[in-house]
């Protein structure tokens, strides 16, 4: 396993067909790559009690959801992870949320949107190969 500090958390929110960023204020956190089979990852984020009846919510309906965070910097990336809340603990006038899932691969995206607009400009068989391919060198220039 691989600790690392949490910087951020955002909760990416769709409402009404817009998607929004909600930002959590973090007292602390971490993030813990579990490096198990399944790929899994463990983010404890550690924020005030203001935000439980949220979590809460959450937390029992067994929503999942994608959050983007920020390791050990601020002037990293962002990385998306697909969870789900498994915990809610109270610590004085705080509280802690764990949430496990799995990172999202944001380079497999790419590659899926990029194959899914040859295909939609009708590209095929060897064609969309040859494109797919002379797409990823025009972008490496």
């Amino acid at each position: 396993m691989k600790t690392f500090k949490l910087i951020s958390l955002d909760i990416v929110e769709e409402k009404h067909d817009d998607i929004t960023q909600r930002r959590i204020k973090l007292q602390d956190g971490l993030i813990i790559n579990r490096e198990d089979d399944h790929g899994r990852w463990v983010v404890e984020a550690y924020v005030d009690e203001s935000y439980r009846d949220f979590f809460e919510t959450m937390r029992e309906n067994e929503e999942e959801i994608i959050i983007q965070v920020k390791i050990t910097k601020q002037s990293n990336r962002p990385a998306t992870f697909m969870v789900k809340p498994i915990d809610v603990n109270k610590i004085g006038g705080r509280m802690n949320v764990i949430f496990m899932g799995t990172i999202v691969d944001r380079h497999q995206e790419q590659v899926e949107r990029v194959l899914k607009q040859l295909m939609d400009e009708g590209f095929q068989g060897e064609d969309l190969l040859e494109e797919f391919k002379k797409r990823g060198q025009e972008s490496k220039a």
